[in-house]
């Protein structure tokens, strides 16, 4: 537990997270409310920041996150700008677009 927010690793989550996530080489780390699981120690420390921003935008739209992060990053495909780089959650994780 690190500031209120369960951080989890293990090689199970590490395979999950190169393999099942549709980035090119998956995520270091993904956040779920107030549980960031992340590939190792590493990981969990490098993206900590990041990973928190989620977890206060978890904090704001509570069960209608997950849906808003889909629909941001459908919009951002449409859009051109990338399912990922270009969705509002993750601009601003990355300290855009706020």
């Amino acid at each position: 537990m690190v500031d209120g927010v369960l951080e989890v690793h293990s090689p199970l989550i590490a395979a999950v997270l190169r393999r099942c996530i549709p980035l090119a080489g998956g995520a270091a780390a993904i956040t779920f409310g107030h549980v960031v699981l992340g590939r190792d120690s590493d990981s969990l420390t490098d993206s900590r920041e990041h990973e928190r921003v989620h977890v206060r935008q978890c904090e704001v739209w509570g069960p209608l996150f997950m849906p808003a992060y889909l629909a941001g990053g459908l919009h951002a495909f449409v859009s051109g700008k990338g399912a990922y780089a270009g969705n509002y959650f993750e601009r601003q994780a990355r300290g855009e677009g706020r």
